[in-house]
C-alpha cells in the first residue's frame, strides 16, 4: 500500500467537541470512560448527553474497568479509507464491557484464529499521531501514550487479557 498523500483526509481521527472532550482526554491518559444514568443506573456507550433507556439528562462520566468480553468480530482484509488500508488485515469487533455496554473497536495482539466468543479482553489505546508507533509494536511495559505523542488523540482498542 502506498503512503497517504500529504493533506489527504484521515478517517480514523475523532471529531472532538466540548461534550466529548473528557472522553478523548481520558483516552490520551490511558483511561476508558463510559456514561451512566443517575436516574435508572444504565451504563451506556457511545457517549450521549441523555440516557438511551429513560431519556434522563442526569448522566455522567465514569471510568470503566477496561475489562471486556468478545461479542463478535470480522477480519477486514480490504478497506480503502486512509489509513485503514495500510493496517490490513485487521480485526473489527464488538466487545461487551464489564459494565454492560457494548462498543465497536479493533482487536490487536491476536489473529482471527485466536478468537472465540466470550474470550476475555482488556483495553489498550492506539495513538493517532502521524508517525506514532502502532500499539501492536509496543512492549507490555511501554510508556503511557502521553509520552509517545503529546496532544495526539488516542482511541481505545482491545487485546486478549493476560
Amino acid at each position: 500500500m502506498s503512503a497517504r498523500p500529504a493533506g489527504a483526509p484521515r478517517f480514523d481521527l475523532p471529531e472532538i467537541d466540548g461534550f466529548t472532550r473528557p472522553y478523548w482526554d481520558a483516552a490520551a491518559r490511558g483511561h476508558l470512560l463510559i456514561r451512566r444514568c443517575a436516574d435508572c443506573g444504565l451504563a451506556h456507550h457511545y457517549p450521549r448527553e441523555f440516557c438511551p433507556r429513560c431519556w434522563s439528562e442526569s448522566v455522567g462520566w465514569e471510568r470503566a474497568s477496561g475489562r471486556a468480553t468478545l461479542y463478535t468480530w470480522s477480519v477486514v482484509h480490504r478497506n480503502d479509507l486512509p489509513p485503514f488500508g495500510a493496517r490490513g488485515p485487521y480485526i473489527a469487533a464488538v466487545v461487551e464491557l464489564a459494565e454492560g455496554p457494548r462498543m465497536m473497536t479493533e482487536l490487536v495482539g491476536c489473529t482471527g484464529q485466536d478468537l472465540r466468543v466470550g474470550m476475555e479482553l482488556r483495553v489498550d489505546f492506539r495513538t493517532l499521531a502521524e508517525g506514532a508507533p502502532d500499539v501492536d509494536a509496543l512492549p507490555e511495559d511501554a510508556p503511557d501514550v502521553d509520552a509517545l505523542a503529546k496532544d495526539a488523540p488516542a482511541v481505545p482498542v482491545f487485546r486478549p487479557a493476560p
